[in-house]
């Protein structure tokens, strides 16, 4: 390894460890900043140490579980893995997993790398990082003041893959902008998508980014949607058309809050509580049959993976059931709106929306969402909070649904808990999670508390 890469290495670490030992953060993207600033091509150096694969997994939604799963899958073979696990996706963030995962001499002992890629930051790392795969889960709208409308991720996301023509597409064909970047970048891809109706009227939505033909231009026909442009389609013009999918999930059920589905003969007992996290799942082992690897210990790896990634956790506060889940594009959140509504019972609903960078500070994509149908979600109260709580309290005024707003999130949650239904939900945007979940866990210890989920 070259002197300045080494120097970039010693550096990034105490920067880690300052920051740790000041209690300013996890320390886990100011790092690479400081390695790259030194050596610009750290990233290229520590990728090319990995021995066997590199796995990239980008798209609007879905990075962080399919990431988690191709983790875990490689880890129950025994198998060394660098992840950037917190999500720190974007090309510092990178640079920082690479970096603090080196020994003491600044090499690398890893067999895999499974990375979580921002759609925008794709174009810088991926010919760094030369992956040997890249799985891509889906193209919608998100954070408009970052990604502008999807043209504008696509075409991203497209320069990115033809950077590196020799890496394999992991693919979703049922969502039109994967295929169609898929088949345009002349990269070899293979497809994964699920053949049977399983999203309900509410998660499908009337979200749609695109359902033009993408070589004529005419409106496709649709034999029926999953949710947002994602189905079975085809052109009537051109005769372009979904594909039949290399992979797929069958005879997909739900019970007891949970799905149950066959995949490549095997059964899956699956701890997924969202029809989407089934799509997660298809796409982690696409991608691990593509690499022939992971797979051998594959359905007892899933059926304890715990789904939530702490972005979907249950608490007992109070004697109440908490449960607390992010959405932050209106996508996440129609799937989340579909799954209260699954829950019959009484509720309380709590929905925070903050407008941070982090979360987007356009929240225009409030009004993409159908929020209708919690006026029959047998909701006792919903409480808006959050720096845009009279935004959403707004958008709810327009749908008829009664509300009120908080800026005192403890003092809400406890009061709810404790004189509530005892089944509240707690909804929050992606700045709000972190503390959201550290305040439920802390409420959780306190007297009267119970266990985690």
């Amino acid at each position: 390894m070259r002197l300045r890469s080494k120097f970039a290495i010693k550096c990034a670490k105490g920067t880690s460890a300052l920051i740790k030992k000041l209690n300013r953060g996890s320390g886990v993207t100011l790092p690479g900043y400081v390695a790259r600033l030194i050596d610009p091509d750290i990233l290229k150096e520590l990728s090319s140490q990995v021995r066997k694969k590199i796995i990239v997994t980008m798209g609007t939604n879905g990075k962080t579980t399919t990431n988690a799963i191709l983790y875990q899958a490689l880890a129950a073979e025994n198998q060394k893995v660098i992840i950037n696990r917190t999500g720190a996706n974007m090309l510092n963030g990178i640079i920082s997993a690479f970096v603090l995962s080196t020994d003491r001499h600044g090499l690398l002992d890893a067999d895999y790398a499974c990375i979580e890629v921002d759609e925008i930051a794709s174009v810088k790392v991926l010919p760094q990082l030369k992956p040997d795969c890249a799985l891509l889960t889906n193209i919608s709208r998100d954070q408009l003041d970052r990604f502008g409308e999807v043209d504008i991720t696509y075409n991203k996301l497209l320069d990115a893959v033809t950077s590196v023509p020799d890496t394999v597409l992991i693919i979703n064909c049922d969502d039109i902008l994967s295929y169609s970047l898929a088949e345009k970048s002349q990269n070899p891809f293979v497809t994964y998508g699920i053949s049977e109706q399983i999203f309900d009227d509410i998660s499908r939505s009337e979200i749609r980014e695109s359902i033009f033909c993408r070589n004529c231009g005419k409106k496709l026909c649709y034999d029926f949607f999953h949710y947002g442009q994602l189905g079975i389609y085809h052109c009537p013009n051109c005769g372009w058309e979904r594909p039949v999918p290399d992979y797929t999930a069958e005879n997909i059920q739900f019970h007891e809050e949970v799905y149950s589905f066959d995949m490549d003969g095997l059964s899956i007992d699956s701890t997924a509580r969202t029809p989407y996290n089934i799509y997660n799942t298809l796409s982690a082992y696409t991608a691990l049959k593509t690499l022939g690897a992971g797979c051998r210990n594959f359905k007892s790896m899933i059926e304890a993976f715990d789904y939530g990634n702490n972005r979907e956790s249950i608490f007992t506060i109070k004697g109440a059931r908490v449960q607390l889940h992010l959405a932050k594009n209106p996508i996440g959140f129609q799937q989340k709106v579909s799954l209260v509504l699954k829950d019959e019972k009484p509720k309380d609903i709590i929905i925070q929306i903050n407008d941070t960078y982090q979360d987007g500070e356009d929240i225009s994509w409030l009004w993409d969402v159908d929020f209708q149908y919690l006026a029959d979600s047998h909701a006792q109260s919903i409480i808006t909070a959050g720096t845009r709580r009279h935004d959403m309290g707004l958008r709810l005024k327009y749908e008829d649904i009664p509300c009120t707003s908080t800026t005192d999130l403890r003092t809400t949650v406890l009061e709810r808990a404790g004189h509530g239904t005892k089944n509240l939900y707690v909804i929050v945007n992606y700045s709000g999670l972190y503390r959201t979940n550290h305040l439920l866990t802390e409420l959780e210890k306190e007297p009267e508390g119970g266990n985690h989920a």
